[in-house]
């Protein structure tokens, strides 16, 4: 995929908002964009969000299922970062692969993915699973799995798609609970820096250009 004057739009959490950088243009997305001469790198971050619907939506703000409806149309390629706040602080249910509603996280996944291609059936739509982060064997609250659990659906819905997935939990090069680690790219074990979100977009760049 050649990356020069495209449009990406970015759907994600505080992460792409930019929580733990320095800088706005030291977010991943704008790294990026400066980077490969991008038209456009435009940022759907919102702090807090989930995949899925929850009960404390209003609290949180409203979820990725349905925020892509709110997306600028144009955009050449769509990249999903998400996951990492279901697991964190979600109560929505796992459910299973069969389901296709948006108040569980199977089924939310599905929604968004069928919604997007349907949104945009020319773009390049990918996904990127959660990084690692220091308290990742925690049971989450909704449904006592570890962030493992939600990171393996993503790949697993993306596959019946064939969504192509950069799976950032296996070869982001963040690993939190390695000190040295930790206070280079992640000081507050959840949070990428600013050398952080250089090393995501370094990675984001060359699967991108695969593509």
């Amino acid at each position: 995929m050649v990356l020069t004057n495209k449009k990406i739009n970015f759907l994600g959490d505080s992460i792409t908002e930019g929580v733990g950088t320095s800088a706005p243009e030291n977010i991943y997305l704008n790294v990026i964009k400066a980077e490969c001469n991008l038209a456009e790198a435009r940022n759907y971050g919102i702090s807090c969000t989930r995949i899925a619907r929850q009960a404390d939506e209003f609290e949180y703000g409203h979820p990725f299922c349905d925020r892509y409806k709110s997306m600028d149309d144009d955009a050449d390629s769509i990249v999903i970062f998400g996951g990492t706040n279901d697991y964190g602080h979600g109560t929505a249910p796992i459910g299973a692969f069969e389901d296709r509603s948006e108040d569980t996280y199977y089924g939310a996944w599905h929604v968004l993915l069928r919604g997007l291609m349907e949104k945009y059936p020319r773009a390049t739509i990918v996904a990127m699973t959660p990084l690692h982060r220091h308290d990742e064997d925690t049971p989450s609250p909704g449904n006592g799995k570890p962030l493992k659990t939600y990171r393996g659906i993503i790949k697993e819905v993306c596959e019946y798609y064939a969504i192509p997935v950069l799976d950032l939990y296996a070869m982001s090069g963040i690993q939190p609970r390695v000190p040295i680690l930790r206070e280079k790219y992640m000081p507050d074990g959840l949070h990428p820096s600013d050398e952080g979100n250089r090393l995501i977009a370094s990675r984001l760049i060359g699967f991108l250009k695969a593509l």
